[in-house]
């Protein structure tokens, strides 16, 4: 444990400190999300929490530790979704299903914003190691989420033995990244149904027949 998470174990939070940085940390996270991390100011964070300057700074030193805890919060958040939409993976129309879900949620924002992740990876990964760090774990957990599921197919004599779950999860986290991306920047998911679909196509090869 490392970072902003460890200076708060130390800190030791009445209840309401602990509130009130939950607090800032979502209204940081929010706002970042809409807007980026370089364009989001601690002065707008304050005006979001209803926090004072003094109560911000008793809990973030700087902006660089502010962005460290919001990237441990999505890290929390992703994982929490995605571990309930792969924990039981073990067939090809349950991958179907995590992409339909996927697709759905981004098209309520017509693709707007891009994926949680990959969005702040794209603004802190060559600023800050240890939020570089923590978002390079968090996607690597993320494949093995995927990679797992596959495993489970492979053994349950859905998924041929040659295939490799691996690169395939690698795969389909590259295509549903890039595809986010697409997306993003067309403000229109088609572009990120295309990608999955490219990606659920090539899995679909080593399917057992």
């Amino acid at each position: 444990m490392t970072g902003p998470e460890s200076a708060e174990k130390g800190r030791r939070l009445t209840r309401r400190g602990a509130a009130t940085r939950r607090r800032i940390v979502a209204a940081a996270a929010e706002l970042m999300y809409m807007k980026g991390v370089s364009a989001t100011t601690l002065d707008e964070v304050r005006a979001a929490s209803g926090t004072s300057k003094s109560q911000l700074y008793n809990h973030f030193a700087d902006k660089e530790e502010l962005v460290r805890a919001v990237v441990l919060l999505r890290a929390q958040e992703i994982m929490e979704r995605e571990h309930a939409a792969l924990q039981r993976l073990r067939s090809f129309n349950g991958l179907v299903r995590w992409r339909d879900a996927l697709v759905q949620r981004n098209s309520l924002q017509k693709g707007a914003y891009g994926c949680i992740l990959g969005s702040l990876a794209a603004e802190v990964s060559d600023q800050d190691e240890v939020a570089r760090s923590t978002l390079a774990e968090t996607f690597d957990q993320w494949e093995k989420l995927i990679e797992t599921g596959l495993r489970r197919m492979q053994d349950a004599g859905t998924l041929a033995s040659e295939a490799d779950p691996r690169k395939l999860a690698v795969g389909l986290m590259a295509a549903l990244q890039g595809g986010y991306l697409l997306a993003q920047t067309a403000h229109d998911v088609t572009p990120m149904e295309i990608a999955l679909d490219m990606a659920l196509d090539h899995v679909r090869m080593f399917l057992s027949t």
